[in-house]
């Protein structure tokens, strides 16, 4: 099925790279680097000129920290997705947010895709998506309440789980009239899981993919990597870019990222591996 992220198109087998930009001042990995709009319009075009299809911008860091109402979420991101719109009109723009005020804001400003890393907090988020003709990312968070942090969750299968309530928030946005084609399942890495469990989510990533909903992972320097191997966020890339290797291999279609040019190098491969994407240059013992 063609991906139709709002007014963007994408064939089946396409792979894209969501990059993240925070209009935060105190966002976990960056801290802050792209909290002034105009370093964050530097961000969007780095990482367009590096390939991003799409840009994931998000106005409320998910770790829990001062409380943004709102207003103040909107006042973030609207005008600022208004300003990449219009000098970037191939890009797909994707908010992170889980407040239906907030998505139908952006979408009027020229938003693409509403990103809801909250599992469905606020059940309107899809009609908002469904009136602008969006496209929305349904997570899996264990019903935990927005920027929380989980803390001793048990699943019977963590994966049986995320494919339950991401498949029902898919089916709930399609009948609010969300296309069909416009909705993305995301385990949600980290989101109501500890380590153990977004380890197996990425292990069994491929049940996922199996329910025929294209897959978003966000596994950039994420806790469960730097638990693994006990390292702190600035230097996670290797880990990162080892659990994209495994999603990709079982067929992720979106990954949201940091760091653009090195998870295109490792999907890329990974797709000419599994057969999936022809190499761009293949002269060895045939010249």
């Amino acid at each position: 099925m063609t991906l139709q992220l709002g007014r963007h198109a994408f064939s089946d087998e396409a792979t894209l790279m969501m990059a993240i930009v925070n209009r935060t001042p105190d966002s976990f990995y960056d801290k802050g680097a792209t909290w002034a709009e105009d370093k964050a319009f530097e961000r969007v075009s780095l990482v367009v000129e590096q390939g991003a299809e799409i840009v994931d911008i998000g106005g409320i860091k998910a770790a829990p920290g001062v409380e943004i109402d709102a207003a103040e979420e909107k006042a973030r991101v609207v005008d600022f997705v208004a300003r990449v719109r219009e000098a970037f009109p191939g890009l797909v723009i994707s908010v992170d947010t889980w407040r239906a005020e907030v998505g139908r804001a952006v979408c009027a400003a020229g938003a693409d895709v509403l990103n809801d890393a909250w599992g469905g907090a606020d059940p309107e988020l899809v009609d908002a998506a469904a009136e602008a003709g969006a496209a929305i990312v349904c997570t899996h968070t264990g019903g935990v309440t927005p920027r929380t942090r989980p803390y001793r969750l048990e699943y019977d299968d963590v994966v049986a789980a995320a494919i339950h309530d991401t498949v029902a928030y898919a089916e709930r946005a399609i009948a609010a009239g969300v296309d069909p084609a416009s909705v993305v399942i995301d385990p949600a890495h980290d989101f109501g899981k500890n380590t153990f469990h977004s380890l197996e989510v990425t292990r069994r990533l491929g049940e996922m993919v199996a329910t025929g909903y294209p897959v978003l992972v966000s596994l950039s320097n994420k806790d469960f990597v730097g638990e693994s191997l006990d390292v702190p966020v600035g230097e996670r890339l290797t880990g990162t870019l080892a659990a994209t290797a495994v999603c990709a291999l079982a067929g992720a279609r979106i990954y949201r990222v940091h760091e653009v040019v090195e998870t295109r190098q490792t999907v890329d491969m990974i797709e000419t591996i599994a057969g999936r994407r022809l190499p761009k240059r293949a002269i060895r013992g045939l010249q």
